[in-house]
């Protein structure tokens, strides 16, 4: 079972089903029907398992349409789903986070719901 990390604890989690944006995995790619870990902080010492999800949707978007075909953007909705105060906010942390990547290649919206947690 594979992780899924965050360094928030975002008030979605405590919802019973949330949405999350993750880049593709090189490795593997997220995949619906999927179980992951669910963890806060997961590379630290004070690392916290919150529970198992399933992946329940996935559906690609990007930052910049212009940069990726056939994608819808995110838009200001989905960012304030998310998490973030704003569409302008949820980009730059993106952009800090992972920096050009996030612009040339489509993010994957998972839908996750709680499988134990």
């Amino acid at each position: 079972m594979r992780i899924l990390g965050f360094s928030k604890k975002w008030p979605k989690l405590r919802q019973p089903e949330f949405t999350t944006f993750r880049l593709r995995r090189r490795d593997r790619d997220w995949e619906v029907g999927e179980l992951v870990q669910v963890v806060f902080k997961p590379r630290s010492r004070d690392r916290e398992i919150l529970g198992i999800a399933e992946i329940v949707e996935k559906e690609q978007r990007c930052l910049l349409c212009s940069s990726v075909r056939n994608c819808r953007r995110v838009v200001a909705g989905e960012a304030v789903a998310d998490g973030f105060s704003s569409l302008s906010d949820m980009e730059t942390w993106l952009l800090k986070a992972h920096g050009s990547r996030v612009l040339e290649e489509p993010i994957n919206k998972l839908t996750l719901r709680w499988v134990d947690g």
